[in-house]
């Protein structure tokens, strides 16, 4: 009989696979560079590289499974007791080279953490989706939105509002004026079994999520990716995403939590995009498409 561990495992690896195989044919010229690694302390990851390509400017979709032991820098960040921990996941990001399509994340997760005779005293899954749109479209909004909601609504119709909430209130950059990274989707922590729902149902709701990633983001890649662009919007993808950067570098927990864990580098900044613009006090003018977006991003919106 599998474990959890082990099944999650599995399941990662075999969704790293599907969504790399259909980002791939939708792109059409660029394939994945793959590096697999080992962590001194233990265990190792699957990375994958994407650029250049039609559609996609840069991406990643990374595996990692890890474990160790449970160190002063982890228990920090982490707040937690622990011996020895047990983390898997997968965590992706693609950055369009058009500035029509949105940048998007996902990331799926499974901890354990065990005693010194080795005994589980903690698990968790976490995870979650969310989108970073440079010129808002609603009726992709709606789509995304819609996607992840018809995902969690099997395991309870209280997860999505809930989950979607907990999005707008995590990837923001409070140094900005309370400013959201994207227009969200959903994000998950620290969900255990307990009374009601068991490991298995918590299983199952991780899979329903990562098995919508892909009908989640290629209808809206193939909706936008052939639109014509300038290069003043090229521009303001650039500014968006510096404001992508200094989410990911100040607040994101994931590339904190890897950094300090003593996680491969390379692997966690492959987050970050190809280029990014830092300009001045850059404000859109009034009334402007670039405004309408800012509007949204300091004013989350009910999009389902």
């Amino acid at each position: 009989m599998e474990t959890v561990r082990e099944e999650f495992t599995q399941y990662i690896h075999q969704l790293q696979d599907n969504i790399c195989s259909t980002l791939e044919a939708a792109d059409g010229k660029s394939k994945f560079h793959e590096d697999r690694w080992q962590r001194t302390e233990g265990g190792g990851g699957i990375t994958r590289i994407i650029s250049s390509g039609n559609s996609i400017e840069k991406g990643g979709v990374n595996t990692s499974t890890v474990h160790g032991t449970v160190t002063p820098q982890i228990k920090q960040q982490l707040k937690t007791e622990g011996h020895r921990f047990f983390a898997c996941g997968i965590s992706l990001v693609i950055h369009p080279l058009n500035p029509m399509v949105p940048t998007v994340h996902a990331n799926f997760r499974y901890f354990e953490l065990y005693d010194e005779k080795e005994n589980v005293i903690d698990l968790w899954f976490g995870g979650g989706a969310d989108l970073t749109p440079y010129y808002l479209q609603e009726e992709d909004a709606i789509h995304f939105h819609s996607t992840f909601k018809n995902a969690c609504e099997p395991f309870g119709n209280e997860l999505y509002p809930r989950f979607k909430k907990q999005c707008d209130d995590y990837f923001v950059n409070v140094h900005r004026g309370h400013e959201c990274r994207g227009i969200g989707g959903i994000f998950y922590d620290y969900i255990r079994p307990d009374q009601k729902n068991t490991i298995d149902h918590w299983m199952r709701f991780s899979q329903s999520n990562g098995d919508s990633f892909i009908p989640s983001y290629l209808p809206i890649v193939e909706r936008r990716k052939d639109l014509h662009y300038t290069e003043k919007e090229k521009y303001w993808q650039e500014i968006r995403r510096g404001r992508y950067v200094e989410f990911n570098l100040l607040h994101d927990r994931g590339t904190l939590f890897g950094l300090k864990s003593n996680g491969r580098t390379e692997s966690i900044l492959m987050s970050l995009p190809p280029r990014a613009r830092f300009d001045y006090a850059d404000t859109p003018l009034p009334g402007s498409r670039e405004e309408k977006l800012i509007q949204v991003l300091r004013n989350p919106k009910q999009w389902c």
